[in-house]
């Protein structure tokens, strides 16, 4: 039993150490960029606030579809209890006395109801029963009974808005799905940026920390060379200056690497003490885009063109509800059915009768002073105005992408020729560097040559970062991956479950 229990601690101390080596050589998290849009896409705050924007926006889609359907319904009035006087007046002399009322009354309504978009009414199929119990001057219990009646109520000039919404709520819905796309590009664009934003602070850190080591060993150098006298004391204070400089760097460089690394885990939903290891891929494809083909896509496939169709939609519903607004408005109300009334319930549906009630109720302005034609070409003028502003949005669009193709289309080059300067750049530094080891180059031009070399690096790693915002600002306009040569398109039926 002792040598069982010695094995098994051996064996629990076996573990646990290797447990505590496997936590000591776990590195940091390694990420490629497509990695980042990934993550970005499924534990960012603008996805979760995008995912819920398009459920709300089906639901009101669901909400429009929903009222175009017969609706079920049940009314009901119960226990209705009066003990009061009431006015009475009477019939042959036309005396008004008070009586005493006391009852109890209780009615339900069942009906079903159903628009009718074509001609903006509503169709309704009902029945109803009521109970009245009366308590004085005698105890009488009335029922009345209407088991169906059929009701219709419409507006006979009146505006229609169930035409008006058929041709809006769909586009609106699709507007949404779109939306949600490009926004999902959006949550991309910036993912991108932040993944380029931290591999730029983490290269100007290490050039600043290499430029640091630089420094010490040439102040190192310098100081042997000052005792061996070749260099004056000048020179040395030079030299050290520079180190000094380069430690202010690299403390400066080391904020902005941490700021950009708790920018990118929190946008991406890691903790801000994670540490990243991104692989960063430099080659870029070579993509020419052309301009008829980005402008068709886009207006084919974005919420732009959509929107600019609802607006001008919505210019000529404001005029119609105007129009429709004005001189004489007519309602038609029709009832037909069959009702009955008795003391006993049986006997309530023996001898019905018919019942037939239609009226048309007429508004008829005598003296508006203008007012009704004046709200109509208040909306005439802000419908013209909004089809000039959207024609004007439209020539902005069109120009706007022009510039988004051309600025694409000439990064690639300009990223090849930055990519050039910077090896260039990097070779010259590092000759500089031995020329002022051999005493052959000053602390001055040295540093005029590394300012160089710094800004060529970061040149070539903005310019690629612009490649892949423009690639996919391009993306975010036109719903298409040039890569790819696809559609982007997203799984809605299990996005609104």
């Amino acid at each position: 039993m002792k040598k069982t229990f010695s094995k098994l601690s051996v064996l629990l101390a076996l573990a646990a150490h290797t447990a505590f080596c496997g936590a000591q050589i776990i590195g940091p998290r390694i990420l490629t960029m497509q990695d980042v849009v990934q993550l970005a896409q499924e534990n960012s705050i603008s996805s979760m606030i995008n995912r819920n924007s398009l459920i709300a926006s089906y639901w009101d889609y669901r909400s429009f579809k929903a009222e175009l359907l017969p609706s079920l319904n049940l009314s009901a009035n119960l226990a209705q209890f009066n003990r009061s006087l009431v006015e009475l007046q009477d019939y042959n002399t036309g005396a008004i006395s008070y009586r005493a009322n006391y009852n109890l009354s209780n009615d339900a309504t069942l009906y079903v109801s159903q628009s009718v978009p074509w001609t903006g009414g509503t169709l309704s199929l009902s029945t109803q029963l009521s109970r009245l119990d009366q308590y004085n001057p005698s105890r009488l219990t009335t029922y009345y009974a209407q088991p169906v009646y059929l009701t219709y109520a419409q507006s006979l000039w009146g505006f229609n808005r169930f035409k008006w919404d058929k041709k809006t709520a769909p586009k609106q819905y699709e507007v949404a799905k779109r939306e949600y796309i490009e926004n999902m590009e959006q949550v991309n664009q910036t993912a991108v940026s932040y993944f380029w934003s931290y591999v730029n602070a983490k290269e100007t850190y290490e050039r600043a920390s290499s430029s640091f080591e630089d420094s010490k060993r040439l102040f190192e150098a310098g100081q042997t060379r000052f005792a061996m006298g070749t260099i004056t004391r000048d020179d040395l204070m030079q030299i050290e200056v520079s180190m000094l400089n380069d430690s202010l760097s690299l403390s400066s460089s080391k904020v902005s690497l941490r700021s950009a690394l708790n920018r990118l885990c929190s946008y991406i939903g890691y903790k801000e003490d994670t540490e990243l290891s991104l692989i960063v891929d430099y080659d870029i494809p070579d993509i020419t885009l052309d301009y008829n083909d980005v402008l068709e896509r886009a207006l084919e496939n974005s919420s732009y063109s959509l929107n600019q169709e609802l607006e001008y939609t919505s210019a000529d519903r404001s005029v119609a509800q105007a129009k429709a607004n004005r001189g004489i408005s007519a309602n038609l109300n029709a009832r037909l059915g069959m009702s009955g009334s008795a003391d006993r319930f049986d006997d309530t549906f023996v001898q019905l009768k018919d019942q037939e009630v239609v009226s048309v109720q007429l508004n008829i302005p005598i003296l508006d002073w203008g007012l009704a034609r004046g709200r109509v070409r208040m909306a005439e003028a802000r419908a013209q105005t909004t089809r000039n502003n959207l024609e004007q949005s439209m020539i902005d669009y069109r120009q706007n992408l022009f510039t988004q193709v051309m600025q694409f289309n000439d990064q690639y080059s300009r990223c090849e020729i930055s990519k050039r300067a910077a090896q260039l750049a990097e070779d010259s530094y590092q000759l500089a560097l031995k020329s002022f080891g051999d005493g052959n180059m000053d602390m001055t031009k040295l540093d005029q040559i590394k300012s160089k070399r710094d800004s060529a690096l970061s040149s070539y790693l903005n310019n690629v970062a612009s490649y892949w915002n423009y690639y996919f600002g391009i993306r975010k306009t036109t719903l298409y991956d040039y890569k790819t040569g696809t559609d982007i398109n997203a799984a809605f039926d299990e996005l609104v479950k």
